[in-house]
């Protein structure tokens, strides 16, 4: 009867680990959509299946990166199923976001978002996970399932095209003039 027990406490763990990566969650899940609503639903999706199937997380790994992973995997299998489907996209102003004030930081910042939206699937994806999530270079090569050398390749890459794309020279320039560290935030964690 003692192992029925220790799966409990096991599973309640797991559980109370997952409830806390929520907020980093969804910070993830805005690296995949720009609506939040899709991004909470990406999420949604992600905690569902993890919660389903916290009996496969092996304890003693990182649980972020097991739902990194799984969110990872659930938005991958979407678009495959939503490029089989190739549903309308009807252009609605609508679903357009109204324009927010325009001091220079909050300009600056859409300029930022709107480059990282511009860079590749997997160099986005690098850059968010270490750049701004704060996941190790091993972590993310787990999540992202290649190796190292092609996280850190990834990631200089997506950093030399922001700089091109934001005209800038170097990290420090952007950072001196705005106050915002995207763009090497990465450097300084993972040096």
């Amino acid at each position: 009867m003692a192992p029925p027990a220790r799966h409990e406490d096991q599973s309640s763990s797991a559980k109370g680990e997952i409830v806390a990566l929520i907020p980093a969650l969804r910070a993830f899940a805005r690296t995949f959509y720009r609506n939040v609503d899709d991004a909470d639903d990406l999420v949604q999706e992600t905690l569902m299946k993890a919660l389903g199937n916290t009996h496969q997380f092996q304890m003693g790994t990182s649980m972020k990166s097991w739902l990194f992973t799984i969110m990872r995997n659930t938005f991958y299998t979407k678009i495959k199923i939503a490029n089989r489907e190739a549903p309308g996209k009807a252009a609605c102003v609508s679903g357009q976001p109204a324009q927010d004030a325009t001091q220079e930081w909050f300009v600056r910042g859409h300029e930022i978002s709107a480059a990282l939206h511009r860079l590749p699937d997997e160099q986005r994806e690098v850059v968010m996970l270490i750049g701004v999530l704060g996941v190790s270079y091993e972590e993310a090569s787990t999540i992202c399932g290649c190796a190292m050398g092609t996280i850190k390749s990834r990631l200089n890459r997506a950093r030399l095209r922001l700089l091109s794309e934001m005209k800038e020279t170097s990290p420090r320039s952007s950072v001196e003039r705005t106050g915002i560290s995207v763009l090497d935030s990465g450097q300084r964690k993972n040096a």
